[in-house]
C-alpha cells in the first residue's frame, strides 16, 4: 500500500521501453527503405538504356543478366512492402497505443494522488477537532480548579465562587462539544481510511497492473507482427530467387556463339589463290617465237593483275571495312548482311501496308451503316482514303523484292553449300538478326529463286490457290449481295454457301458455291455455322 511512487516509476519505465522499442522499429523501416532504394539505383544504372530494337539484348547471357536485373528490382519491391507492412502494422500501432497509455497512466495515477489527498484531508480535520478537545479540556481543568479555590476560599465572595462556577459549566460544556466533534472526525477518517487502503488504493492498483499487462501483450503482439511482415514475403522472395537460378540456367553458350556468327556472316568465298608470274620467259625467248611469247606475256601479265586487283578486292572483308555512307539499298554491306536487312525491311513494310488497310477499313466501315451501304459504295470509299498509302508502300515492296532477288541471284552460284548451312543454323527457332532484331520464321532467312515481278492485280495474291481449301461450315445468306468488286462473291438471300475461311476481323468471310466458284461476302449479311470439328459453332448476325 505505501509503494505508489514505485509502481509511478515502473509504469513510466514500460512506456520508455515501449517507445525504445517503436524508436527501433522506426530504424529498421528506414534501413529496409534505404536499402529498396539502393536496390532500385543500382538496376536503373545497369539496365540498358534502348531506343531501338537495335539496342535489345542478343546473347542469353545478357538476357540472363536482364532477368536478374527484374527479379532484383522485384525483390526490392518486397523489401518496401517489409517496410510498409511495419511501419503499419508495428510502428504506427505501437505510437498509437503509446500515446493511449500515457493518457490512462495519468489518469490512473491521477486518481491515486486525489484519494491520497483526500485522506490526508481527513486526518488534518480529525487532528484539527482533536487538538481543539485537548484544549478544551485543559481550559475546562483549569476552571474547574479556579471553582475549588474560591469555593475554599472563606474570604471570597458569593458573586466571585457564582462567576467561577458559571465559567467552570461553559468550559465543561464545551469540551463536551469539542469531544463528540472530535469523535465524529475520528470516525469518519478511520471510515476514509479503510476504504481508502481496502477499496481505492487496491483498485487503482489493480488498473495499473492490467495497464502494464496489456502494454506487455501489446509487445508480444509487436514483435510477432515485426516477424510476420518479414515471413508474408518470403514466398515472393523465393519465386524471385527461383527466377535468378532460371535465369542463369538459360545461358547457352552454343547459341551465343551461333549468335556471333551470323552477325558477322558475310557470305563472301574465301579468296582464290594467287597466280604464279613467270618473269623469266623474256630469258629464254628466240627470234623465231619473240612475238608469240611477247603476246602471252602480256596476255599473262593482263590476266594476272586482273586476278591480283579481284583477289585484293576481297581481302577486305578480314581487314578495315570500307568507309561510307549507308545506302537505301544496303549496297555497301555483305551480301549476306544485305540480304538479311533487305527481308527485315520487307517485312516491315508488308506489315505496315497490312495494318494501314485494317485500320482505314475498319474506321470507314464502322462510321456508316453497313446494311444501308452498297457494297460498291463502301469499295470506293475504302480504295480512295487508302490509295495514298497503298501507292506509297507497295512499290517501296516491290523495289526492295527486286534488290533481294538481285543478292539472291549474285549468291546463287553457292546455293547448295549455304544453303545447307543455313538450314544447320535454322534448327531452332526465334534465331536473331545480324543486326539485334529476332525473327519467329525461319522460312525468312532462305528463300526459294528470285521471284519476277511484273504487272498483277492486286487481289491476285489472295485467291490464287493450287488446291481449293476444305470447307469448315456452311453459311446462309441474309441479305442479297451484288459482287461487282473483283474477288468478291455475289448471292441471293436464302443462298447457302460453303465457308471455306473465318472472318479475319475485317468483315468478310470466304465461301464458295457448289460449282467450285469462291469468293468474299460480307459477314454481316449472312448466317455463319462452323462444324464442330472445326473452331466451334458460331453464328454471326
Amino acid at each position: 500500500m505505501d509503494q505508489f511512487d514505485s509502481l509511478d516509476k515502473h509504469t513510466q519505465w514500460g512506456i520508455d521501453f515501449l517507445e525504445r522499442y517503436a524508436k527501433f522499429v522506426k530504424e529498421r523501416i528506414e534501413i529496409e527503405q534505404n536499402y529498396a532504394k539502393q536496390l532500385r539505383n543500382l538496376v536503373k544504372k545497369y539496365c540498358p538504356k534502348r531506343s531501338s530494337k537495335d539496342e535489345e539484348p542478343r546473347f542469353t547471357s545478357c538476357v540472363a543478366f536482364f532477368n536478374i536485373l527484374n527479379e532484383l528490382n522485384d525483390y526490392a519491391g518486397q523489401r518496401e512492402v517489409v517496410a510498409e507492412e511495419m511501419a503499419h502494422r508495428v510502428y504506427g500501432e505501437l505510437m498509437r497505443y503509446a500515446h493511449d497509455l500515457k493518457t490512462e497512466r495519468k489518469m490512473h495515477l491521477q486518481e491515486g494522488r486525489k484519494a491520497q489527498q483526500y485522506l490526508d484531508m481527513c486526518w488534518k480535520q480529525m487532528d484539527n477537532s482533536k487538538r481543539k478537545f485537548e484544549r478544551e479540556c485543559r481550559e475546562a481543568e483549569k476552571a474547574q480548579q479556579s471553582y475549588e479555590r474560591l469555593d475554599n476560599d472563606t474570604n471570597a465572595t458569593k458573586a466571585d465562587v457564582e462567576k467561577a462556577k458559571q465559567q467552570l459549566n461553559l468550559r465543561t460544556h464545551m469540551a463536551d462539544e469539542n469531544k463528540n466533534e472530535y469523535a465524529a472526525q475520528l470516525q469518519n477518517f478511520n471510515g476514509e481510511q479503510h476504504k481508502h487502503f481496502y477499496v481505492v488504493i487496491p483498485q487503482i492498483y489493480k488498473q495499473l497492473q492490467e495497464m502494464d499487462e496489456r502494454r506487455t501483450i501489446k509487445l508480444s503482439e509487436c514483435y510477432r507482427g515485426f516477424a510476420d511482415s518479414e515471413r508474408k514475403v518470403i514466398p515472393i522472395i523465393s519465386k524471385c530467387l527461383e527466377g535468378m537460378v532460371l535465369a542463369a540456367k538459360s545461358v547457352d553458350e552454343r547459341r551465343d556463339s551461333q549468335m556471333v556468327v551470323d552477325s558477322f556472316k558475310s557470305g563472301f568465298e574465301p579468296p582464290g589463290d594467287f597466280p604464279f608470274e613467270d618473269y623469266s620467259q623474256h630469258i629464254y625467248r628466240t627470234i623465231s617465237d619473240g612475238t608469240i611469247s611477247a603476246s602471252k606475256q602480256e596476255s599473262g601479265k593482263v590476266d594476272a593483275k586482273t586476278t591480283v586487283g579481284k583477289a585484293k578486292g576481297k581481302l577486305w572483308l578480314f581487314g578495315k571495312k570500307p568507309k561510307g555512307t549507308a545506302l537505301e539499298d544496303f549496297s555497301h554491306l555483305p551480301p549476306e548482311q544485305r540480304r538479311k536487312k533487305l527481308q527485315q525491311r520487307i517485312d516491315e513494310l508488308n506489315r505496315e501496308l497490312q495494318k494501314e488497310s485494317d485500320q482505314k477499313y475498319f474506321s470507314i466501315k464502322f462510321s456508316l451503316p453497313l446494311l444501308f451501304l452498297s457494297e460498291s459504295i463502301l469499295s470506293d470509299v475504302f480504295r480512295c482514303d487508302t490509295m495514298n498509302n497503298i501507292d506509297r508502300l507497295r512499290p517501296e515492296i516491290h523495289k526492295n523484292e527486286a534488290w533481294l532477288s538481285e543478292v539472291e541471284g549474285k549468291t546463287g552460284g553457292r546455293g547448295d553449300r549455304r544453303h545447307s548451312s543455313d538450314i544447320n543454323h535454322l534448327v531452332t527457332q526465334g534465331r536473331e538478326s545480324p543486326e539485334g532484331s529476332y525473327t519467329d520464321d525461319a522460312n525468312q532467312e532462305v528463300r526459294g529463286p528470285p521471284q519476277q515481278h511484273g504487272h498483277h492485280n492486286e487481289f491476285d495474291d489472295d485467291f490464287e490457290d493450287d488446291d481449293p481449301l476444305p470447307a469448315i461450315g456452311h453459311c446462309k445468306a441474309i441479305y442479297p449481295f451484288d459482287g461487282h468488286n473483283e474477288g468478291t462473291l455475289a448471292m441471293k438471300e436464302g443462298e447457302v454457301l460453303y465457308i471455306i475461311e473465318e472472318d479475319k476481323g475485317d468483315g468478310w468471310t470466304r465461301a464458295r458455291r457448289q460449282n467450285g466458284e469462291e469468293g468474299y461476302v460480307p459477314t454481316s449479311y449472312i448466317d455463319v455455322t462452323l462444324e464442330k470439328n472445326s473452331k466451334g459453332a458460331v453464328t454471326y448476325i
